[in-house]
């Protein structure tokens, strides 16, 4: 038979539970009313360790039913610690690679929440810096930043520290990157292995240790996007996957050493989103020719022009399988800058988290199983085409 929770009935112990019932719920509360974003999850996190103790109380009696109360109240207070996010006050961020995709749409989100933006653009004059004028307040500074040019960096720096002064940068987001020309790792010339690394690498490296003195005297955060990519190895982004695993590891290293300061260092792997990272028509022609010119006689001969000019259609229906909603990746670079608990990493995107667990869970002859099924969809080498022809033949 059931028994009802009665804390008269159930002595000192059920005296207890609602103590700590109550204790709960006031946290909760000043938790939700503190934090701009996920209100809604809050609530739901809060109600159902109450209403699960409660009946666990019920059903177990009052001692079991405490420790699985405690329990589940201990669970969801850790869930929501990394829920709760400083107010944005007048906090400064510094975002590369502002003209198009997230960086663009990071700096207007952030300027619509109050932030002091810098966004950094490689055309100060181009279309993006254009309607980040246009669609941001006046808190939004524009700056010329070609994260390669050591020059403008620092001239960023300048700028940053005579408006920042001695209240320091808050945030400084690595965004800008190149994807290059998606192919076979031994198609891809040096040259785009080399241009991957100077800026999705060297250029956020180079950002980070400009800006470092500023986000020391804010005791700020360093925030870093990767890729997907950069955590799984994934065909045809030897170049571009390479530099994210070395930004990935980067920031790994950074979260370890600057914590010592009081600086917090998230790495963002975001997957399937739409961001005009692939380029244009023009600059995929451009690689494309380039790629081609560059190759040994014998190893375009056994790939076959047709696989090779093939390639570009890759391109051309990416966009298809991406999400435009960029809302995901938003929030996870919102969370890593104001939450008093950042995660060390993000990984935003629906995409994610099945390669990311079979590659970490299971043996690696099953994931490359897995990536080669995926793309089997992919043209097949003119070499290989004539070797299963043969072999059928005989």
């Amino acid at each position: 038979m059931i028994t009802f929770f009665n804390p008269t009935c159930n002595g000192p112990l059920g005296w207890l539970c609602v103590g700590i019932t109550a204790l709960f719920g006031v946290t909760v509360l000043c938790t939700a009313k503190r934090s701009p974003v996920g209100k809604e999850n809050i609530l739901v996190w809060s109600l159902l360790p109450v209403l699960l103790g409660l009946l666990c109380v019920a059903m177990l009696g009052t001692g079991v039913g405490l420790v699985v109360f405690c329990t589940s109240c201990l669970v969801s207070s850790m869930y929501l610690s990394s829920t709760v996010l400083l107010p944005v006050g007048d906090k400064a961020v510094l975002i590369t690679g502002s003209d198009t995709g997230i960086g663009h749409a990071l700096a207007k989100y952030l300027d619509s929440l109050g932030f002091v933006v810098f966004a950094g653009v490689l055309n100060k004059d181009g279309p993006g810096a254009k309607e980040l004028r246009r669609a941001c307040s006046q808190r939004l500074s524009l700056l010329q930043l070609d994260v390669t040019n050591a020059k403008q960096v620092k001239e960023a720096f300048l700028k940053v520290s005579e408006k920042v002064q001695n209240t320091g940068l808050w945030g400084v987001v690595n965004n800008a990157g190149i994807l290059g020309f998606p192919a076979d790792g031994e198609l891809l010339p040096v040259s785009t292995y080399r241009m991957c690394m100077e800026v999705n690498f060297f250029g956020a490296v180079e950002v980070s240790k400009t800006f470092l003195s500023l986000l020391r005297k804010s005791r700020g955060r360093l925030v870093n996007m990767s890729s997907m990519a950069g955590g799984i190895p994934l065909p045809r982004y030897a170049a571009y996957g390479a530099s994210k695993a070395a930004l990935a590891m980067f920031s790994g290293v950074m979260r370890q050493e600057l914590s010592k300061w009081g600086i917090k260092v998230a790495a963002i792997h975001p997957s399937g989103f739409r961001t005009g990272i692939q380029g244009t028509s023009d600059m995929w022609d451009k690689q494309e020719k380039e790629l081609i010119e560059n190759l040994p006689e014998d190893t375009r001969h056994a790939y076959g022009d047709e696989y090779l000019l093939g390639l570009k259609s890759y391109l051309l229906h990416m966009p298809a399988y991406c999400d435009a909603n960029l809302s995901p990746v938003l929030n996870a670079v919102l969370h890593a800058l104001l939450a008093k608990r950042p995660h060390g990493l993000y990984t935003p995107g629906k995409g994610a988290y099945l390669p990311l667990c079979i590659f970490c869970c299971f043996p690696l002859w099953f994931y490359d199983f897995f990536i080669s099924k995926m793309m089997s969809s992919q043209p097949v080498p003119r070499a290989l085409r004539t070797s299963e022809a043969e072999s059928k033949n005989h």
